[in-house]
């Protein structure tokens, strides 16, 4: 049995299409954009208030949201099981360029 070798990304620029790619369907990003708008929430919420339990909320709303749209509607892996931080910034990259009307809801 031959292992599958997932490619590794060296740069951003070179991940961030196959990013795009891993979020092709619609729901998917709406879940990601609504679970990183409660995450800019929750962590408004903890600079205000200085209560770290906004911190965890904050986590578990951005990829609580994410990975529901990834298994429930995308049916793959969510990249940052893979490339966690270069999937970081995808998100919110992806989240600015939906925000701003670059790419669709």
């Amino acid at each position: 049995m031959s292992a599958i070798t997932e490619k590794r990304y060296e740069t951003f620029a070179e991940f961030y299409p196959f990013y795009l790619t891993e979020h092709s369907n619609r729901t998917c990003r709406q879940l990601h954009f609504a679970g990183s708008t409660l995450a800019l929430f929750s962590f408004g919420a903890l600079v205000l208030t200085g209560n770290l339990w906004w911190l965890p909320a904050g986590l578990a709303f951005g990829y609580g949201f994410a990975w529901a749209g990834h298994f429930g509607f995308e049916k793959n892996q969510p990249a940052s099981f893979r490339q966690p931080l270069y999937s970081f910034m995808g998100d919110w990259v992806m989240y600015w360029q939906m925000l701003t009307g670059q790419i669709s809801f």
